[in-house]
């Protein structure tokens, strides 16, 4: 978008240029519908499609979306789901904050030009790029919570100092807040993907996640820039944007601290599956009772 305002200029911008985006848009939508297609599902997924599981296990067929299916994830989900929900939702407002609202604060607080805003956080997420796959392996490696309580706490106690020194108005002020912040979202980008599926078992899996985290999302990160902007007007302080991802912060440390650690275990409500023939016989060793003599 920044490069198309400077080439194509603001009032062109404004009568058609807004489009090309989207035209672009579409043929990597139908890369990502293709690519989605011929992804594998889960062993414990297609066990479960066929029916190979437990008999307490076997009735509960893959759901679909109707009114049954989701008042049994509401019944027998809901603490999940409420946890769900409060990650998604601290994940969420920490997101908008940075990606989607920083540059209208920059340039109607603090009075950035448009594109100078926008190249911040260009660069910004640039090296989020960089390191993000590092932090999903850090937590494969140590675990999910680790990684996850690393960002809401660096967003509980760096986000205040980050805007002040966006305050300052500086490029090199400017930059290390947003890398502040920056730094602690991607802690939770590399690792939220994997994390949440793996909360609700396989028989529930895709309803109960979809449920959480739209609703999350609906209700909590597209409202970010609307309730920050409506905050700042209340009450006239440039820091609401900062105390407001703070509030998030705390709840998702609550949050954390309530899950489990999933990293390195089978998922929910699944048998254990294996791909190799040396892989079977570990697991077998491995529940072979030791014999007594």
């Amino acid at each position: 978008m920044t490069a198309l305002t400077a080439w194509l200029g603001q009032d062109t911008m404004d009568a058609w240029g807004w489009r090309i985006p989207f035209l672009v848009a579409g043929p990597l939508g139908i890369v990502g519908l293709y690519l989605r297609l011929k992804l594998d599902d889960t062993p414990a997924y297609l066990k479960l499609e066929e029916g190979n599981v437990h008999v307490s296990e076997a009735a509960d067929t893959v759901e679909t979306t109707a009114r049954g299916d989701l008042a049994k994830i509401f019944r027998e989900q809901w603490r999940t789901l409420l946890l769900c929900i409060a990650l998604v939702g601290a994940y969420n407002i920490t997101d908008y904050m940075l990606l989607s609202y920083m540059p209208t604060y920059l340039s109607d607080e603090l009075h950035y030009s448009e594109t100078h805003g926008l190249l911040i956080l260009v660069a910004t997420m640039v090296l989020l790029m960089l390191v993000i796959n590092q932090v999903g392996r850090l937590s494969d490696r140590y675990g999910r919570k680790p990684l996850l309580m690393t960002g809401m706490l660096g967003f509980f106690v760096l986000s205040a100092p980050a805007f002040v020194l966006v305050q300052q108005g500086s490029l090199v002020a400017v930059s290390a807040g947003m890398l502040m912040l920056g730094l602690s979202l991607v802690c939770l980008l590399g690792t939220m993907s994997a994390a949440l599926p793996a909360m609700f078992p396989t028989s529930v899996r895709y309803g109960s996640l979809s449920v959480g985290y739209n609703l999350s999302a609906s209700l909590f990160g597209g409202t970010t820039p609307l309730v920050i902007t409506a905050l700042i007007g209340a009450t006239g302080s440039d820091m609401m944007p900062a105390y407001y991802s703070m509030a998030a912060a705390l709840v998702g440390v609550v949050a954390v601290a309530c899950m489990k650690e999933t990293a390195q275990r089978p998922l929910a409500g699944s048998p254990p599956s294996v791909q190799t023939e040396e892989e079977a016989a570990e697991l077998v060793e491995s529940q072979t009772p030791t014999p007594r003599f």
